[in-house]
């Protein structure tokens, strides 16, 4: 099996399942060629499992139109059996090539279809992503396939890097730094608990109103920014609790990262959450935009060992049984066979 992944995304929970797939493809023999952004910062973690080309498409640009010339060098040598395109400006580059099975990955909801139009099929990671795609007249294939993670437990880091108390209660949030993530309402969930510590992992554009609103609650003592974390295991790992506090989270890759890291899960029941985890089994769910509902399972979390311990074991379970790494490269491998099979 030979396949083409075009990915233009940046950093983020999508681009850490980048990772994680074509890794794990690569694992169970599958032949890979990437074409990526210049300079990602995880281009390294592929670079053993798949061949790597870097491009920049622009919807007008000479840059377009030489693009798609490298594309059509690379499929003609390459000869690929599936060409898989991750989300929307991907998928608008996807060649009309007849002689390969054609999908797109909808990691969100989509606004509309007009991007999909050399696409055979679309690859939902929610039902309720599946559903819209079929409400906006979508006829041709969908299939649902979510995420997995890497994640296992590693070292964690010294919290001294971090300049946090050894016996702190940390929470640790992590993702890109824009609205529908809920990092203000962590930041206010956490005033709220005494003796409670935050690790924010990421970056994004609202970096500077989210350090700002630390200074104006006044916990700058208590939250630390550490940017960007291409491996954010050890951080993890040096944490007590990992929160999710997205209004909007379709099934981002951050919905699994605190199970394998074998930490209690606290999570705003938007869509991704709420379909994977179960209250009081296997993560705390509280109502998204509930600042105290949040503030109050942390102060759970933090005054209950036991409780502590029953999340993460029913955490590892969930990720066991329904989003293994073998169950969903399965899922992709069957998928692509089927497809292949079609030509």
């Amino acid at each position: 099996m030979k396949v083409m992944h075009i990915h233009f995304g940046k950093e983020g929970g999508a681009e850490r399942f980048f990772v994680n797939l074509v890794n794990a493809l690569h694992d169970r023999g599958v032949e890979q060629r990437v074409l990526i952004r210049p300079e990602r910062s995880w281009r390294g973690e592929i670079e053993g499992s798949a061949q790597v080309y870097e491009g920049v498409f622009r919807r007008v640009s000479l840059s377009r139109f030489f693009l798609q010339w490298r594309m059509s060098r690379i499929l003609r040598e390459f000869r690929p059996d599936v060409i898989m395109a991750w989300q929307l400006r991907a998928s608008r580059f996807m060649p009309p090539y007849k002689d390969a099975f054609r999908i797109s990955r909808l990691g969100d909801y989509p606004e509309h279809l007009g991007y999909y139009t050399n696409v055979e099929t679309l690859v939902c990671i929610t039902p309720d992503i599946a559903a819209k795609v079929r409400e906006f007249g979508w006829r041709r294939g969908v299939e649902v396939i979510a995420n997995f993670t890497r994640a296992t437990p590693v070292a964690p880091i010294a919290r001294v890097e971090m300049q946090t108390p050894a016996e702190a209660f940390v929470v640790v949030g992590m993702g890109r730094f824009v609205k529908r993530k809920g990092f203000d309402g962590l930041l206010r969930a956490i005033q709220k608990v005494d003796g409670a510590h935050l690790w924010l992992l990421g970056d994004g554009p609202e970096r500077e109103e989210l350090e700002r609103l630390t200074d104006q609650l006044g916990i700058r003592d208590r939250v630390r920014f550490p940017g960007w974390q291409t491996n954010a295991y050890g951080y993890l790992a040096a944490g007590d609790a990992f929160a999710i506090n997205s209004s909007h989270e379709p099934l981002g890759n951050v919905c699994f990262e605190g199970w394998g890291a074998g930490k209690p899960t606290i999570a705003a029941r938007a869509e991704g959450p709420s379909w994977v985890m179960t209250h009081e089994r296997d993560a705390l769910m509280v109502d998204c935009g509930d600042d105290e509902g949040l503030a109050s399972a942390i102060r759970r979390l933090l005054g209950d060992p036991g409780l502590r311990e029953k999340l993460s074991a029913g955490g590892l379970e969930t990720l066991q049984t329904r989003f293994s790494e073998r169950a969903i490269t399965d899922a992709y491998l069957e998928l692509f066979a089927k497809g292949a099979a079609q030509r």
